[in-house]
């Protein structure tokens, strides 16, 4: 059967101290649901969330952590039997004006409630349960801290120049302009990488388009690291410390090191504790592709830091 992927938000905020969700009214269909959509064709489910959100709402959002997915059937506008892969994220408000342009007609901010009688569907329940669960246990404020691998370079066995000088083949600069509205999508402000020329070249498109500085990082080259492991955690624990949405790009046999660091820091809940350390135990296994993007969703800072939650995106998981 075939599977129609799609990716939303439940935008949260606080009102005199209390917790509140947004929800959407389509009259098409006369319900109340959370923003959502499919995503478009090349695009990563995050991306897609963010999008989806404002042209629903009118509302800019940066994605927090993930939410329970959501899979079930249905029929599409032809009338064929297709399986919907729904992802959710927790996202709060950065920006927009909230007009409603497009299939909506109204947004709700409810409290939780509120919320759970005006939902139409009941499978839209895993979604605010687990927002308001994380939210009892605060860990729902959450910073990101994304680990990235390199994007494909030319191979080492054709490169007669100096390794670090080495740069990205024609897939790998695709993979970086392809980071751009990922790390958009979580509200990257901070960016330090290996100075290798492949690295750099990863987080060039994102910086730029972004205006945000470069900060680049010898300990986090392959050399660094091997004259040093120590100073790849070391730039780690650094931006643990700042507590800024940030990305850290770096190579293949530095990695593992990071994510164990990571791996030491989760924390919350049983259930959101065995997520978290599941994807990071993950790393190990099969390490990260060139390209790919480890989420891990932050609460506090410092040696309070915790991770509370953790994704990985892959290059090729796209519609």
């Amino acid at each position: 059967m075939p599977v129609v992927c799609a990716a939303g938000t439940l935008p949260w905020r606080r009102r005199r101290g209390h917790l509140q969700v947004a929800l959407v009214h389509r009259p098409r269909y006369d319900d109340w649901a959370w923003a959502k959509g499919k995503l478009d064709p090349g695009e990563i489910f995050p991306v897609a969330a963010t999008r989806e959100t404002h042209e629903e709402t009118g509302l800019e959002v940066r994605l927090g952590r993930p939410l329970p997915s959501s899979t079930y059937r249905m029929r599409d506008r032809c009338g064929e039997p297709v399986v919907k892969d729904v992802r959710y994220w927790c996202a709060e408000v950065v920006g927009g004006r909230g007009l409603l342009e497009h299939e909506i007609d109204e947004v709700a901010w409810l409290g939780a409630e509120d919320a759970r009688r005006r939902l139409t569907y009941r499978r839209d329940l895993d979604q605010l349960e687990a927002l308001v669960e994380a939210d009892a246990a605060r860990t729902l404020t959450t910073w990101p801290l994304a680990l990235v691998r390199h994007a494909k370079a030319h191979p080492r066995s054709r490169w007669t120049g100096e390794d670090s000088l080495r740069p990205l083949d024609e897939r790998g600069l695709r993979q970086a302009d392809e980071l751009v509205p990922l790390l958009r999508a979580f509200g990257v402000e901070r960016v330090v990488s290996s100075p290798s020329v492949r690295a750099a070249g990863t987080v060039s498109p994102f910086v730029q388009s972004t205006g945000t500085r470069l900060r680049l990082k010898p300990g986090l080259s392959e050399e660094g690291y091997a004259e040093d492991p120590t100073r790849a955690v070391h730039h780690l624990e650094r931006l643990l410390e700042r507590g800024t949405p940030a990305a850290l790009v770096s190579h293949g046999p530095v990695l593992p090191d990071l994510v164990t660091a990571l791996l030491a820091r989760v924390d919350g809940p049983r259930r959101q504790r065995t997520l978290a350390r599941a994807v990071l135990q993950d790393h190990p296994e099969d390490g990260m592709a060139k390209g790919e993007v480890l989420v891990c969703h932050v609460v506090g800072t410092g040696a309070d830091a915790r991770v509370v939650a953790a994704e990985r995106h892959h290059p090729e998981d796209r519609a």
